[in-house]
């Protein structure tokens, strides 16, 4: 029995005629532009509006998904994830979570650094709505794919150790976190403004040490912290604002009001210059 495709000439003499006769239900009818909506996002981090950078992204989601754009989904409902968990919307959170890892699957990314960092962000939500040991198996997935792919002093391991070591603690697995850390500060310490998350690691090391009761190890991540943040290598940018805004109640909590207040104001002032 004949088929139309073995008669009818194909409509682009530069292919076959199978994409015309045969047209894949699933393929998408567009792509969203997923580069200049992340810089878009971040210029409304930079200035501290969450609100337009949530509509913003909310709105490009809906777009891809009207265009069939799956890969396009997926960079915008990852950045979703990181927008819920620091607004602290759990239920958004989980939502964008769920759709995130459904579409590493069905894009068989679940190999690649590209899904290994998706794994990253999804885990890191579940830790900041109290779901450690929901997170765990997808940091130890990333790190799987990470040791296959990368080189080994990628930055990309220093994020992933940091927050690798948090969940541990929140699991009361003290010698695994510490290693984390100090796995984390390895890689950071080489990596360009690698003193911004060498501050944050340090940080974490002192509310660790807090909750663990060895508080003769607080006051020297404290200080080291702090000397890491007044690195003149480090540019005074939105990133820098974000960490030090972040930081500045932890100086607050073990004692140090004068940073805390000095850090508030210099995050403000960034952002006031944007």
């Amino acid at each position: 029995m004949l088929d139309k495709f073995d008669y009818a000439e194909p409509v682009c003499p530069l292919c076959d005629g199978k994409e015309f006769y045969y047209p894949d239900a699933d393929a998408p009818l567009g792509r969203i532009p997923v580069g200049r909506i992340l810089q878009k996002v971040d210029s409304f981090f930079d200035k501290n509006d969450y609100a337009e950078a949530g509509r913003l992204l909310r709105y490009w989601k809906q777009e891809a998904v009207d265009l069939k754009d799956k890969s396009g989904e997926l960079a915008i409902e990852s950045e979703l994830v990181g927008f819920y968990r620091k607004q602290k919307d759990k239920e958004n959170g989980l939502n964008s979570v769920n759709r995130a890892l459904e579409l590493v699957n069905e894009l068989n990314q679940n190999e690649l650094a590209s899904g290994a960092t998706v794994y990253i962000n999804c885990a890191t939500a579940y830790k900041e709505f109290n779901m450690p040991s929901e997170a765990m198996p997808l940091y130890n997935k990333a790190e799987q794919i990470y040791n296959k792919v990368l080189q080994k002093d990628d930055a990309r391991f220093g994020g992933l150790y940091n927050n690798m070591a948090i969940t541990l603690a929140d699991l009361g697995n003290l010698e695994g976190a510490q290693k984390a850390y100090f796995k984390a500060l390895d890689v950071m310490k080489k990596a360009k403004n690698g003193e911004n998350e060498c501050a944050i690691t340090y940080i974490n090391l002192a509310h660790m040490y807090d909750s663990f009761n060895m508080k003769d190890k607080i006051d020297e991540c404290m200080k080291k912290a702090l000397e890491l943040l007044k690195s003149e290598n480090l540019e005074h940018n939105g990133y820098y604002a974000f960490v030090i805004e972040k930081c500045a109640p932890s100086f607050k909590y073990f004692g140090d009001n004068e940073t805390c207040e000095q850090l508030i104001k210099e995050a403000e002032s960034i952002y006031a210059r944007a």
